[in-house]
């Protein structure tokens, strides 16, 4: 099947790949403002690869290691040292700005990639991370597209016009595959397009929610409103015409599988009608719906009794107006650690009904805006945001993935699964102590009982210090009813309120809700399944369901942080690659082997059993009502990218299309 190559592009040195190319026009005055706030660590990484000459990266260059989650900006030089890598750095940018320097020939090695980064967060990381990385970085291509066009038409339909969805058809585009691409909302975005309820943000460091290939460079914080988010991707739509393939306000109902044709029949009708209206044929169907699209609403008494609004955080109705009003919000996960601190601030009441509390984790960022500098320095410092990127990749991603895993031996289990578990454990314990130090009761309801990353960590919003504002009550006792007027709680308290919200998060595990899929004889994969328990190859594919490829599918959320964009490339690469080795090929159909399939879902499950995740202690959206995690990934990024990076034909029974001059006249 076609292959993508692990090493940069020998054009490398043009820019790091993407929408945009760092540019030389600006003046010695700005070029010196912005040095003066550059991260030290990252001008060397980026003088290195300019340069092609590693002394950047050696004595006396050598970052200390972060102490916390920021970006330590100042590398821990000392001053003298500092002025001499920007007296450098600022040689060097004006001889590239006149172009008497140009990027080295060769490009860098993927194992110089990763040893560089081993330099600029003064820790170790393999080499087996650098093609990764190379990717991540837009140094190396991240795309496989067929050898030649297609002597027959074909065509392909994405479901879900959200992040995985876009990814996946600009890929499709820039290939020159022909596509469609089908959304129930009016614009591209799913989740960022629906959800935009007060308070609601990334919790993932802004410069890793954009795609590789099409970075954005100018973020107003480092982490991002849902109104920009939802720009970025509307802003990436129209960049790449996704939009003038695409069907909005259109509902899929079912995806039929023909095997004779060796094709998909998908039927659409309006977002807001029962009955399909329209059929479309496809050689391919990819579902891009996604894990967060269908809002989990409890079965709590008296829901429909309440006369006031009432209403899921996915499904705000931003003419709903709080000020001076009661409200009530069910739930403390990642969406109501978002609400609530931003409802607190305009309404007259708030009072938060808390089943489990949440481990939540400071950092020195959240709530900081990106100031000029840093937008200089990414726009005109070549590898300046590349590098940027890779640090938050490995920090917020692999480089935690150990927390995860549970160390049978270690004495404390329970508490935390392993010894660096029950460290971030007491870290964490700390903080919570720290902020809620003056308010004892809220301490006792405030401090997880369960091991850190047992539910999904988050990233503190002002949550504790909203929780000891006047106007704000927590509220850890059982839930009896919903009345008329408020919710009444298991000891006979009644709360009243005048809007009521629920914070519940999704139905995660029930994955491909939203729509019915049939492949061969007509086998439903719902039934094949069985309830909130998806299984696929890789989290793409399933046996009896030829040329149907899943992007976020079963068991591709990466539990263990980072973003879920890499991820989703990382898919978006491998349907692409089988895709274009159709096109190639003459492939009638791609299916995976049952066996390949089976074997990797009990590989699967037994890494799971050693995860934090499956050894329990709290409830969590991971895990279906079995007890099996659905959702997350036991794999490290570069595991899982090792994987589906380049598929391998044994895992997949083909079919070659039945040639022109052999057909039935």
């Amino acid at each position: 099947m076609p292959q993508s190559s692990n090493f940069p592009d020998p054009n490398w040195g043009a820019q790091p790949a993407g929408a945009f190319a760092p540019t030389p026009d600006f003046t010695e005055t700005e070029l010196d403002s912005a040095l003066a706030e550059a991260n030290l660590p990252i001008l060397l990484g980026s003088l290195a690869l300019l340069t092609g000459d590693d002394q950047w990266v050696l004595e006396p260059y050598l970052p200390t290691a972060p102490t916390d989650l920021g970006d330590h900006d100042s590398g821990g030089f000392d001053e003298a040292t500092a002025a001499r890598i920007r007296e450098n750095a600022r040689e060097v940018l004006l001889r590239w700005q006149s172009g008497e320097l140009t990027a080295p020939t060769d490009p860098p090695t993927p194992e110089r990639i990763a040893a560089i980064l081993s330099v600029m967060l003064a820790e170790p990381i393999g080499p087996e991370y650098g093609p990764l990385l190379a990717e991540e970085m837009g140094l190396a291509p991240r795309h496989t597209e067929p050898e030649q066009a297609s002597t027959t038409p074909f065509h392909v339909v994405i479901i879900g016009a959200g992040i995985s969805g876009l990814a996946m058809a600009v890929r499709l585009g820039q290939a020159g595959i022909d596509y469609t691409i089908v959304d129930k909302n009016d614009s591209v975005g799913g989740t960022w397009h629906e959800n935009i309820y007060p308070g609601c943000g990334v919790d993932t460091p802004s410069y890793l929610y954009a795609l590789s290939f099409d970075p954005k460079p100018d973020w107003s914080g480092y982490f991002a409103p849902q109104s920009e988010l939802n720009a970025y991707w509307n802003e990436l739509a129209a960049r790449h015409g996704v939009d003038e393939h695409a069907r909005f306000s259109t509902k899929v109902h079912v995806a039929s599988y023909d095997e004779a044709a060796s094709s998909w029949t998908v039927t659409i009708g309006p977002a807001d009608g029962d009955e399909p209206t329209e059929t479309l044929t496809a050689d391919v169907v990819v579902s891009a719906v996604g894990l967060l699209n269908q809002p989990s609403v409890p079965k709590i008494p008296g829901l429909d009794e309440f006369t006031g609004p009432a209403l899921h955080t996915a499904r705000w109705d931003d003419s709903i107006r709080l000020e001076g009003k009661r409200v009530a919000v069910i739930g403390t996960g990642a969406s109501a650690m978002q609400f609530v601190p931003a409802s607190a601030e305009v309404a007259d009441q708030v009072t938060v009904f808390q089943r489990t509390p949440q481990w939540a984790m400071p950092h020195p960022l959240k709530g900081e805006s990106v100031d000029d500098a840093k937008h200089f320095l990414n726009a005109h410092v070549p590898f300046y945001v590349a590098w940027y990127r890779s640090r938050l990749f490995w920090r917020m991603g692999d480089k935690v993935w150990k927390l995860l895993q549970v160390d049978p031996d270690y004495p404390h289990l329970g508490r935390a699964v392993n010894k660096a578990n029950d460290r971030l454990r007491a870290h964490l314990t700390a903080y919570i102590e720290h902020e809620l130090a003056e308010y004892p009761d809220l301490l006792d309801k405030s401090v997880p009982d369960y091991p850190p990353y047992g539910k999904r960590l988050l990233i503190d919003a002002g949550w504790f210090r909203t929780l000891t504002r006047d106007n704000v009550d927590l509220v850890t006792d059982g839930i009896e009813t919903v009345t008329s007027t408020g919710v009444r709680t298991t000891d006979g308290v009644e709360h009243e309120a005048d809007v009521l919200v629920l914070a519940t998060g999704f139905k995660a595990v029930d994955v491909l809700a939203s729509i019915e899929v049939k492949g061969r004889d007509g086998r439903d994969l719902h039934e094949t399944w069985g309830e909130g328990d998806g299984r696929a190859y890789l989290g793409i594919t399933v046996p009896g369901f030829p040329n149907f490829f899943c992007l976020y599918g079963p068991n591709t959320n990466t539990g263990h942080g980072g973003t879920v964009i890499a991820g989703t490339e990382m898919q978006v690469q491998h349907v692409t690659s089988l895709i274009s080795s159709m096109i190639d090929r003459r492939l009638a159909s791609v299916e995976v082997r049952e066996d390949v399939h089976d074997a990797y879902n009990t590989e699967l499950d037994e890494a799971m059993a050693s995860t934090v995740w499956d050894f329990g202690g709290t409830t969590t959206y991971y895990r279906n009502d079995r007890g099996r995690i659905v959702t997350n990934s036991p794999w490290r990024y570069v595991d899982y990218w090792s994987r589906v990076h380049e598929p391998n034909e044994a895992d997949f029974i083909v079919t070659e299309k039945t040639p022109i001059s052999a057909q039935t006249p």
